[in-house]
């Protein structure tokens, strides 16, 4: 809601003057577009609206629109996405801060921040996104940018709806919502199915496909909403469960080209059966207009076990399924065993990922502001937070035979024996962030502090006990302040130019001495209105002074998740959006919009890096996985009745080793929605995904190359009470 009609009114009368005082719910970073647009630092809300028009259940597609965003993908449906901001690494989207409902949510962002869960987009209400000078409060990532997922909200009268989908590959999704609003209490339940066959074909008709289920209950309390200082208690619980049959295994260049979508059958074993909860407790103190504080206590607990094919024995010499797959010609005998051209005992190793992680914490932001003189505003913030999150590893190596294709258990492994430790972090952070508008101009200064004391103990591979017998433990111990300040100034009722600095940091790891992450990062701007037309022109430049790599099984590493520094990198990039409703009426509404990232980002030392996607990497190499061009544009036909949507998507070629020796193609993908309305409150909706049926690979990581989503249709009905 809006502080006074005079400030409706100048929202009315102006596209980009900035407005002072919006209250944003306690979990929410902005809250709608109007203040994404007025912030000094670039920031990009994805509204309800938005994400209805498609109703993508893969994150990837969802933030496609939004300038800045780099990504590959991985199966095809997003489940666990890799995602990159102005050019960070983009390997499990472990260099950017993920939230959910203003709650840091990767399993242990500080110890192990590689998001093997990720919140799923079919049940968010929005996507706030973060970049430049404006992150500095949502660490301990503060290079690239944050992104906050807004959960279903409780609705403040009965409201639910019931929609039920099905389509390509025998995929099927169920969202039931309902809740209700009294005097002093609110609640709302939500449960989500998303499940499939998958799209690729593994030998006897096996499913290559996933079954997740969620559900999500909120209940809030208004302590006292009738007194001049109010209170209330919100809480949330959350619960997710997966089963996917996915794999690391890609394809050799060969096999791809005849089919993109085969699975070897040494990947017949291959599931992840992965169990996120979560506990929220927010409570917020309104003292007055003016004056309020937020305090979340939170708890999220995941486990996961990742079944999945490791290496491959062929005359007693066993390799990584990575390097079997790039180098296929130095290893037939093990291709064949992948293949399963080949029978042969005690050949195939999978691993048992078996990991628990804890993410726990308090946060708590205090937030007042006032007028001062000449009627300038002023806006003071300060937020605490004490974090704990740990890695709990305990993975075996079971060995199997191949026989006409098919996999039989051969040897059981120890217990523990392929990991067994505890990685974890304690770490305080706390920000300051003021405010200062005065007419035109507007200045936010800010600075963070981060003190983190990150361990591991390791157990030993042949002490599954943990009896302490063989204990070897490592501590890191880190302290930085990230100070950062943005600036706008409304040049006219139709364009203002904000720019920004602040210092970029992630974490080390655990070994003593290592050294963060850090860089320099400028950002200049403009937002304008011209005709019917609306839009942004942002340039960015991201100095690293050190750029951090891990060990990732996902990028073909060993899977250790050990940091290593990298030396100096520089990203610089220009981002465009343009927006317009070229017809606006009461009957129909054409609303178009465009966006394109362009991206240079380069290493600027000489290292060579065997255990992860970069390589053997020299000055001026390209960053891997980062592509130089992108481009997205939408546009929609709606009427009170129905409404078309077409988007095309353009992603340009990227290396996906630093000295450019393998490379993924660029590709043009469309995709297409229309949805009717039958009734007031039910409608038909229905998608077809990559139009054309281009078949394109997305990725060379894990192992093997890795293809995009086919052609899919999708059609369902929803239901609104």
């Amino acid at each position: 809601m809006l502080n006074s009609q005079k400030n409706i009114d100048e929202k009315a009368k102006d596209s980009i003057t900035l407005l002072d005082e919006v209250i944003i719910k306690g979990n929410s970073i902005l809250g709608n577009k109007f203040v994404a647009k007025n912030r000094t630092g670039a920031a990009y809300y994805l509204s309800t609206n938005e994400l209805a028009e498609f109703n993508y259940t893969d994150i990837n597609r969802a933030l496609n629109k939004i300038s800045g965003i780099n990504f590959y993908e991985e199966d095809g449906f997003g489940l666990r996405p890799n995602i990159s901001i102005r050019g960070t690494s983009p390997e499990r989207s472990s260099k950017i801060a993920i939230m959910e409902d203003g709650v840091l949510i990767s399993p242990a962002p500080y110890s192990a921040s590689s998001a093997y869960y990720f919140p799923s987009i079919a049940r968010m209400n929005a996507v706030e996104v973060l970049k430049g000078s404006s992150q500095i409060q949502y660490g301990p990532y503060t290079t690239g940018g944050a992104i906050n997922f807004v959960s279903t909200e409780i609705p403040n009268s009965f409201k639910g709806k019931i929609s039920t989908s099905y389509g390509s590959f025998s995929t099927g999704q169920s969202h039931t919502t309902f809740g209700n609003s009294y005097d002093n209490f609110r609640y709302m339940i939500e449960y989500l199915n998303y499940n499939s066959n998958g799209f690729k074909s593994l030998g006897n008709n096996l499913n290559t496909g996933f079954d997740i289920n969620e559900i999500t209950a909120k209940l809030r309390i208004e302590i006292s909403k009738k007194r001049k200082t109010k209170q209330s208690l919100e809480f949330k619980f959350h619960h997710y469960d997966e089963i996917s049959n996915e794999t690391y295994l890609g394809l050799t260049e060969n096999d791809f080209e005849k089919n993109p979508f085969l699975r070897y059958p040494g990947s017949e074993k291959d599931k992840m059966d992965a169990d996120h909860i979560q506990y929220l407790l927010t409570y917020e103190l309104n003292f007055s207009k003016q004056f309020r504080i937020t305090s979340n206590f939170y708890f999220n607990g995941f486990k996961r076990n990742w079944y999945k094919l490791d290496d491959v024995v062929f005359e007693e010499s066993s390799q990584k399924i990575s390097k079997v797959i790039s180098s296929p010609e130095k290893y037939p005998g093990h291709m064949s065993i992948l293949k399963g051209d080949l029978d042969l005992e005690n050949s195939l190793k999978v691993k048992a990922n078996n990991r628990k992680y804890i993410s726990k914490g308090i946060q708590t932001k205090i937030d007042y502001h006032w007028y001062g003189k000449n009627n300038s505003f002023n806006d003071l913030e300060f937020g605490l937070r004490v974090h704990y999150d740990e890695e709990d590893r305990f993975q075996w190596e079971d060995t199997y035979n191949i026989n006409n294709s098919f996999m039989s258990l051969g040897v059981y492994g120890d217990k523990g024996s392929q990991g067994n430790r505890i990685s974890s972090a304690n770490s305080i952070a706390s920000y300051v962030m003021y405010k200062y508008k005065n007419n035109r101009f507007t200045v936010s200064p800010g600075i963070r502090f981060e003190s983190i004391k990150l361990s591991r103990d390791d157990f030993g591979e042949s002490n599954p006990k943990r009896d302490f017998s063989n204990l070897s433990s490592i501590e890191n111990k880190v302290s930085v302040f990230i100070p950062g300040i943005g600036l706008n100034y409304t040049l006219s009722n139709k364009l203002s130019i904000f720019s920004g600095i602040h210092k970029g940091y992630s974490p080390p790891g655990s070994s003593e001495g290592q050294k963060a992450e850090e860089s320099i990062n400028f950002e200049l701007g403009t937002r304008f209105s011209v005709n019917n037309f609306n839009g942004e022109v942002i340039f960015y430049s991201n100095n690293y002074s050190n750029l951090l790599g891990n060990d990732l099984a996902a990028t073909g590493g060993f899977g250790e998740l050990d940091p290593f520094n990298a030396g100096e990198a520089l990203v610089n990039g220009l981002e465009i959006l343009l927006t317009s409703n070229i017809i606006k009426s009461a009957k129909v509404k054409i609303p178009f919009s465009f966006s394109y990232t362009l991206t240079n980002a380069k290493f600027l030392s000489d290292f060579g890096s065997t255990q992860d996607i970069w390589g053997e990497v020299s000055d001026g190499d390209r960053i891997p996985y980062i592509p130089q061009n992108q481009l997205n544009t939408s546009i929609s036909y709606e009427t009170n009745i129905f409404e078309f949507n077409l988007n095309a998507n353009y992603n340009g070629k990227f290396s996906t080793l630093a000295d450019g020796s393998a490379e993924i193609p660029s590709y043009f993908i469309f995709d297409v929605s229309f949805n009717y309305n039958i009734k007031k409150n039910i409608s038909l909706k229905s998608k077809l995904l990559n139009l054309f049926n281009n078949k394109y690979a997305v990725s060379r990581a894990p192992a093997g190359l890795r293809p995009g989503h086919p052609f899919g249709f999708y059609a369902g009905v929803e239901y609104n009470f």
